[in-house]
């Protein structure tokens, strides 16, 4: 299939200033709208012509979307902060360092000094099968192209796949789970909604055209972490093919309160993880095994094992189930986690 690349389609461009005013953009303007935060993941899209939006709502200019602010002993976290800006926050990194953590395993430098967190938890699947412009489920046709006997599929889903099985792409979605994160969506008149964020992201099941609850009209401007998970012990871990720029091939964040140091029985945990299904996952069933368990080898195994029930790996990643078991093994056990 021919695909007409670095070429971008007319269209409108908005540059409001306040968050009224882009509210009022995408209340007029509904499904033709596309949104522009760092642009990293929309210029794909645009470059290659594979979405053709009638209007850019560019929210570059609209200050009240930045910044990083103590509430109640958690943060409020402004959809257009940069990644590097979360990276570098000292309470972020001293009370919530999974979120540092993973925001610093995205992509390169130079993609985090202009990515932001609202975008890098919005952007959309990786597929390339999608993306390339092939009509498949997501893209409104009658055939996943990624679940064929021919297809290649080695970063695509093993668990909860509906008819599509590309999956998430975010690092920083799991550890938002994890923490119990809140996003904040506004619309048009002063209307809010908050949803936790491990319901801030869609399944196939839900919506196979959506990536995320996001609805024509809406905006998502903040993101709530509260204090309930400050100073916990905290692991992510990302396996990828490259040590910048690639996406997860699987990711798993972690936040567990144990008593008694390393080893201690776990008192609390929150297991997400990442690059395995549509959406990324929080394990409640690992947290409830775990819970009230010695952080060993022994609870590190039952977990793992736990993680991957009900996977269903395709042709190509097979290797994406041990993969998921051992990075939920590490993350119970604490073991010092290392880039792959």
């Amino acid at each position: 299939m021919a695909v007409i690349r670095d070429v971008m389609p007319a269209f409108e461009l908005f540059q409001p200033a306040t968050v009224d005013e882009a509210l009022a953009l995408l209340d007029r303007h509904g499904a033709e709208a596309w949104v522009l935060a760092g642009g990293l993941d929309s210029f794909d899209w645009l470059k290659d012509r594979a979405k053709r939006p009638a209007v850019v709502v560019d929210l570059s200019q609209v200050s009240e979307l930045r910044g990083i602010r103590p509430v109640n002993g958690g943060l409020e976290i402004g959809a257009l902060t940069t990644l590097t800006e979360v990276v570098r926050h000292a309470e972020v990194r001293e009370q919530f360092a999974l979120l540092s953590q993973a925001a610093e395993l995205v992509a390169s430098p130079q993609i985090r000094n202009q990515g932001t967190l609202g975008g890098n938890v919005s952007q959309d699947t990786r597929c390339w099968y999608y993306r390339s412009g092939w009509t498949c489920y997501r893209a409104g046709g009658n055939i996943c192209y990624a679940d064929t006997p021919t297809a290649i599929n080695r970063e695509h889903a093993i668990l909860d796949a509906d008819r599509c099985v590309a999956v998430n792409p975010s690092d920083t979605a799991p550890a938002l789970i994890a923490l119990a994160a809140e996003f904040v969506i506004r619309r048009v008149g002063g209307s809010e909604r908050v949803v936790a964020a491990e319901d801030y992201f869609v399944g196939p099941g839900v919506d196979i055209l959506r990536m995320t609850a996001l609805r024509p009209g809406e905006l998502l401007t903040t993101i709530r972490i509260p204090a309930t998970w400050a100073g916990a012990s905290f692991y992510f871990e990302k396996v990828r093919d490259r040590q910048v720029w690639d996406f997860p091939l699987v990711n798993v964040a972690a936040a567990i309160k144990a008593a008694g140091g390393p080893g201690g029985l776990i008192e609390g945990a929150r297991i997400a993880v990442g690059a395995v299904a549509a959406r990324p996952l929080r394990l409640p069933a690992v947290e409830a095994a775990v819970t009230g368990k010695p952080r060993s080898a022994e609870t590190a195994d039952l977990a793992g094992e736990l993680a991957i029930e009900g996977a269903q790996p395709l042709r190509y990643n097979g290797y994406k189930v041990p993969l998921m078991r051992n990075l939920v093994r590490r993350a119970i056990r604490g073991t010092t986690a290392t880039t792959t």
